[in-house]
């Protein structure tokens, strides 16, 4: 007799698992479809390497620059082989643990090992075998995009899944764009001793970020020693001699660029090929699966999460997202995701942002937005660890949290306070009254709040005078 599930997911990666392991723990019978390795893109070619990767770019950093805490600074010996060592041994060190296929088992998940495709709303094929099921979840991810460039192919390229499994990173490299992945991976290629030229066509890096701060860390990465090239218009790729060699224009102007190997750093293109979406009337588009703000697709019994889904391509959205699509499907009420997703590009200093930029808050509300900003150069914390650069920026509309952008150590974990602030609709002032802890980065964001109530306090200053004088009155 053929089993019938109540959720099949297809994708095991940050969406799938979260999903997974939530409906078996409601119980629910579930089985999730996976054709590679548990934990997805961000296990082994996305957040985890990259995270290690920046770690140890940080140390060798730091030593490099020791003096900037009293010692001698120490050009630092570095065997790449050993950090990509290093990086293999945190991947694996997660998979065993909470990436392990066992743990999903054991909590009474079935894994099924293979390509998935859809038969019907309610039937999901994996070779001969049939999955009849009440929901379908589809989290299969996305892959690194190319761009048309003559002669790019027959180069050959790196991209961010592939320059992982390399036994070490190559001497030098090319840098095809100046999105996050890219300006992290430069970063902290930079600092191990690698030659890094980075290629943007824009007219400037991290183009959804906040232009101040992203103006700021782009003259930190350039004072690093980081090379950095925008409104370069790249016209082909040539191997000249064993080297790799990119012929662009760079604002008009004939440039030439070579190195050992390039890396293509472009954006994402979702995984939907081999699904069969369309033949059961799953809607899609080029970011991805269409779906509603509960995630579901076109078909009602069917529903998709992480970047399939093209919403944001973060780990901790698809992960929220299919929380909540798991809600939609089993409980009463409708299981909406949230519109606010904040992020970080984890340079060194981070780069945090949520809400609005300063610029799109304006074109939404005009003259009501202001923009409040404290450097870290005020931040007593930030002195004494040595990395007074970057600032907090809030932007309001009538005084209302709109957007929040930070740069400076740890953004990441100082921006949450200020998401939470815009997704209650709080007021810039009334983050005043939380008393933050000294001496943490987080005091910038307090002491800007500070500001802004001491602003709305003065308003009425008049009070207090008035008061004086009724006290003087009364004595006489």
């Amino acid at each position: 007799m053929t089993r019938r599930y109540d959720l099949v997911v297809v994708g095991m990666g940050s969406a799938g698992m979260v999903a997974a392991e939530l409906a078996a723990s409601l119980p629910l019978r579930v089985a999730v479809v996976e054709r590679d390795r548990v934990g997805g893109e961000c296990l082994w070619t996305g957040c985890v390497p990259s995270k290690a990767l920046l770690a140890s770019a940080r140390v060798a950093h730091t030593m490099r620059t020791a003096e900037r805490y009293g010692m001698a600074a120490h050009e630092p010996d570095i065997d790449t082989a050993a950090v990509w060592r290093r990086i293999r041994a945190v991947q694996d060190d997660i998979a065993t643990a909470d990436d392990n296929p066992e743990r999903f088992e054991a909590l009474g998940v079935e894994v099924v090992r293979g390509d998935a495709r859809l038969l019907d709303a309610h039937t999901v094929a994996v070779g001969q075998r049939r999955l009849p099921t009440r929901f379908v979840l589809v989290c299969t991810g996305s892959h690194p995009a190319t761009v048309p460039i003559d002669g790019l192919a027959d180069a050959g390229f790196l991209t961010n899944e592939t320059i992982f499994d390399l036994e070490r990173p190559p001497a030098s490299v090319l840098m095809v764009g100046g999105g996050p992945i890219a300006i992290e991976l430069a970063q902290a290629l930079h600092r191990l001793g690698i030659t890094v030229t980075v290629l943007e066509k824009a007219d400037g890096i991290l183009p959804r970020d906040q232009p101040e701060l992203v103006a700021t860390l782009s003259s930190l990465l350039r004072h690093e020693g980081l090379s950095i090239h925008t409104g370069v218009d790249i016209e082909r790729v040539t191997v000249e001699d064993g080297a790799k060699v990119v012929h662009a224009l760079e604002r008009g102007s004939p440039r030439r660029w070579e190195a050992e190997e390039l890396l293509v750093a472009v954006g994402r293109r979702p995984n939907v090929e081999g699904l069969d979406l369309d033949r059961v009337g799953v809607e899609t588009a080029p970011r991805g699966v269409v779906v509603d703000d509960r995630m579901r697709t076109s078909v009602p019994s069917i529903y998709a999460a992480g970047d399939v889904a093209g919403r944001f391509l973060f780990t901790h959205s698809a992960s929220h997202e299919a929380v909540r699509a798991v809600r939609d499907m089993f409980f009463p009420g409708p299981g909406r995701v949230s519109p606010l997703v904040p992020w970080c590009t984890f340079t060194d200093p981070e780069l945090a942002h949520a809400g609005l930029t300063s610029a799109e808050a304006r074109e939404r509300s005009g003259d009501a937005v202001e923009v409040h900003r404290l450097d870290m150069a005020h931040s007593d914390r930030a002195r004494a660890d040595g990395h007074a650069e970057g600032s907090v920026m809030v932007v309001t509309v009538a005084g209302k949290v709109v957007g929040a952008h930070v740069l400076a150590p740890a953004a990441g974990e100082v921006i949450h306070e200020l998401a939470l602030a815009i997704d209650k609709g709080m007021k810039l002032g009334e983050l005043a009254s939380l008393v933050h802890i000294y001496p943490t980065l987080a005091t910038s964001v307090g002491r800007l709040a500070a500001d802004a109530a001491f602003a709305g306090a003065r308003r009425f200053a008049w009070t207090v005078r008035a008061g004086r004088l009724f006290d003087i009155l009364r004595h006489r």
